[in-house]
C-alpha cells in the first residue's frame, strides 16, 4: 500500500512515512494510491467477527508496514471493553430499518474516540522504533481536542499543542480540554472561529523548516489513519444489519470537517453495499450549498454562524480535498485550478457532469435549524426513550428526510448528550445523566492559554514549550 499528495508531490510512500507527518509537505493531504478492495468473501467472513477482528481486518489493507502480528497487538489494546465498553459500537434499532449506530462510548464520549485511542497507539510504536519525539499541532471545535488529548495524555515522546476557538465550545467540551493537567498537554485558546485556528495550523504547517525542526504532527482528520480507522464502523455497521452482501444500507452523517462521511465513502469504494451516503450540516452549510449546486464557497469570519450544534460550526472542511482529488479523476492541475480559485476567490464550481458523479457516489445532503434540531431530540426521546446530542440531531433530522423503503437507514451518533446540556435541557426539559467519572471536571481547574490566531505566535509557543518531555 502507498500514498499519494491530493497535490501531486512528492511520489507515493509507504503508510508509516505518512503517519507522523499530516499535511503533505506539498500542502495536500495524502491518500492511498488506489483503494483497497473487500471481497465478497472477506465480507462474508466478517459477519461472524467481534469489532477488533473487523477493525484489524479493515485496517491491515492500509498498513502492510507494520508486522501483522504487532499491528493486532496495537487494535486488540485499543477496542477493549475497558476503554469503550463491552459492545464496542453499539446498535440502537428505533424502528425496523432505522438504527443509531452508537460510536461514542470512548473516554471523552465523542466518535473521535473511536480512531484517535488507536492513533495514540500507533503513534508511539512509531516513535519508539525511530526514537524520535513528536509535536503534534492541532486545531478542534470541541470534541477532536479532547478526544486527541485524551488518547496522548502521557504518550512517550508526545507533545500535543491544541487550538480551540475561545468562547465557542459547550461547557462540557471545555471542561474536558482544559482541566487535563499532564505535562505533555497544551491547550491554546484562540480569539476567533474552528476556521481561525485551522487557518493557523495550515499556517505553521506551511513553515517547511520549522515543521521538520520541530518535527510537526497532526492528530485532526487529515491524519490518513484517523480516516482509515473510521473505515472499520462502515464495515461494521453495515455486517451488522445486513444478512447477505446482497443488500444495501444508507448512513445518515452529521458532518462539518467532511472526515466522518469521508470514510464512509472510502468503504463504499472499498466495495461495502452502501446505497446512500446522506450528509447532514447544521446552520453553516457550505457542503450542504456544494452537493446541491456544485458550488464550494466557505463562508468567513461573522460568517460563520455560532450554533447548538458547536462541533459542526466548520466553513472550511478540510478533509474535502480527499473527495475533490477523487472527484476530478486525481488530476493535479484541475486540483490546483479548483484551489487557486478558491485561495484568490474565494470559492470554485464543479461541472454538470462532476455534480452527477457526486450522486452516483451515493452523495445527498441537506441541513437543520437550532428548531429541527430540538424538535428531533425531543420527538427521538418521546417516540423511543433515546436521547440524543444535537448532532446526532442534525444526523437524524436530515436522514430522514431521505429514507428509502426497504433501505435500512444507519444514522451516525457522534457524542453523548451529557456534553451539550443546554440543548438538551431546552428540548425535554430536563438535563441529560452524567456518567460515572465525569462529575468531578466541574470542580477542577482550567489551564489554557488565550491568543491570537496568529502562525508567528504559534510557533514562538511550540518554541518555549518543547523541552516539555511526556
Amino acid at each position: 500500500m502507498r500514498y499519494v499528495s491530493t497535490r501531486g508531490n512528492p511520489g507515493s510512500r509507504a503508510f508509516l512515512d505518512i503517519l507522523l507527518e499530516g499535511l503533505a509537505p506539498d500542502g495536500g493531504l495524502y491518500v492511498p494510491e488506489e483503494y483497497p478492495r473487500i471481497s465478497q468473501g472477506e465480507l462474508q467472513a466478517m459477519r461472524g467477527m467481534g469489532y477488533s477482528d473487523v477493525a484489524f481486518k479493515i485496517l491491515s489493507k492500509f498498513i502492510d508496514d507494520i508486522p501483522g502480528e504487532d499491528l493486532k497487538k496495537l487494535v486488540d489494546a485499543t477496542y477493549t471493553e475497558e476503554v469503550f465498553g463491552k459492545d464496542i459500537v453499539p446498535l440502537k434499532e428505533l424502528e425496523p430499518g432505522f438504527f443509531i449506530l452508537g460510536l461514542s462510548n470512548g473516554p471523552t464520549l465523542a466518535f473521535k474516540d473511536i480512531a484517535l485511542q488507536f492513533l495514540g497507539r500507533l503513534f508511539e510504536y512509531a516513535l519508539s522504533s525511530s526514537g524520535e519525539e513528536l509535536n503534534i499541532l492541532g486545531a478542534t471545535s470541541g470534541d477532536t481536542g479532547s478526544a486527541a488529548e485524551y488518547a496522548m495524555r502521557g504518550r512517550k515522546g508526545v507533545r500535543v499543542f491544541m487550538l480551540s476557538p475561545y468562547g465557542r465550545m459547550s461547557d462540557f467540551q471545555r471542561k474536558q480540554m482544559y482541566t487535563l493537567d499532564d505535562a505533555n498537554i497544551f491547550n491554546i485558546a484562540i480569539k476567533g472561529t474552528f476556521d481561525d485556528c485551522q487557518d493557523a495550523v495550515k499556517k505553521v504547517n506551511d513553515d517547511a523548516s520549522f515543521k521538520k525542526e520541530f518535527n510537526l504532527g497532526a492528530v485532526n482528520s487529515i491524519n490518513w489513519a484517523r480516516i482509515a480507522a473510521q473505515v472499520v464502523y462502515y464495515v461494521w455497521g453495515y455486517l451488522k444489519v445486513s444478512r447477505s452482501n446482497e443488500e444495501q444500507v444508507s448512513f445518515a452523517v452529521p458532518t462539518g470537517n467532511f472526515g466522518n462521511i469521508l470514510a464512509g465513502y472510502v468503504a463504499r469504494k472499498m466495495g461495502v453495499p452502501i446505497k446512500q451516503l446522506v450528509l447532514a450540516t447544521n446552520e453553516n452549510d457550505v457542503l450542504e450549498e456544494f452537493f446541491r449546486t456544485g458550488v464550494y464557497r466557505p463562508r468567513k469570519g461573522s460568517e460563520v454562524a455560532v450554533t447548538s450544534s458547536p462541533s459542526m460550526d466548520i466553513s472550511k472542511a478540510s478533509n474535502f480535498e480527499r473527495y475533490i482529488f477523487d472527484l476530478v479523476g486525481r488530476d493535479a492541475a484541475r486540483m490546483s485550478e479548483l484551489w487557486g480559485n478558491l485561495t484568490n476567490g474565494g470559492s470554485f464550481n464543479i461541472s454538470p457532469p462532476e455534480i452527477e458523479k457526486t450522486r452516483q457516489d451515493g452523495f445527498v445532503a441537506g441541513s437543520s435549524t437550532h428548531e429541527d434540531r430540538l424538535r428531533t431530540i425531543k420527538s427521538v426521546f418521546e417516540l423511543y426513550g433515546v436521547l440524543i446530542d444535537p448532532h446526532t440531531a442534525d444526523g437524524l433530522h436530515v436522514g430522514l428526510e431521505h429514507r428509502e423503503k426497504d433501505i435500512p437507514l444507519l444514522c451516525l451518533e457522534t457524542a453523548l448528550p451529557v456534553k451539550f446540556e443546554a440543548t438538551i435541557r431546552e428540548a425535554v426539559g430536563k438535563n441529560p445523566e452524567l456518567p460515572t467519572g465525569y462529575r468531578e471536571l466541574e470542580g477542577k481547574k482550567e489551564r489554557f492559554e488565550i491568543q491570537e490566531a496568529d502562525a508567528e505566535r504559534i510557533k514562538s509557543f511550540i518554541r518555549e514549550h518543547v523541552n516539555v518531555v511526556s
